[in-house]
C-alpha cells in the first residue's frame, strides 16, 4: 500500500437531538479536500478516552465516524464535550461537505 492510499479517509458526522430533535449529517472523503491534513485532524482526537455519556434534555449528540490509515474510529459526544481537536474535526468536516 502506498503512502497516498494510507491517507485516504472517509469521515462522517451525524448530529442528532435538540429541542426539536433533527438530524444532521455531514460527509466528506479526503479527495473532496485533499488540501486537509484529515490524519493530522483526526488523530488529533482523543478516541480512546471518550467516556460513555447519558444525553442531556435539549442538547446535541455528535457520532463521528473516521475511516482511514488502516484503521476505523467512532466516538458519540454530548454537545458540550465537542470541544478541542473533536470541534476542530467536525468543523472541517462541515466546511468540507457544504463544497
Amino acid at each position: 500500500m502506498t503512502d497516498s492510499e494510507s491517507d485516504t479517509w472517509s469521515i462522517s458526522v451525524v448530529r442528532t437531538g435538540g429541542f426539536a430533535g433533527l438530524k444532521r449529517e455531514w460527509h466528506v472523503g479526503s479527495a473532496d479536500a485533499p488540501e486537509v491534513d484529515w490524519r493530522l485532524l483526526v488523530d488529533a482526537c482523543p478516541w480512546s478516552s471518550v467516556a460513555r455519556q447519558q444525553p442531556a434534555a435539549d442538547r446535541f449528540v455528535w457520532r463521528i465516524e473516521a475511516h482511514g490509515g488502516n484503521r476505523d474510529r467512532r466516538a458519540t459526544l454530548g454537545d458540550a464535550n465537542l470541544v478541542g481537536a473533536w470541534r476542530d474535526l467536525v468543523d472541517r468536516v462541515k466546511t468540507a461537505a457544504k463544497d
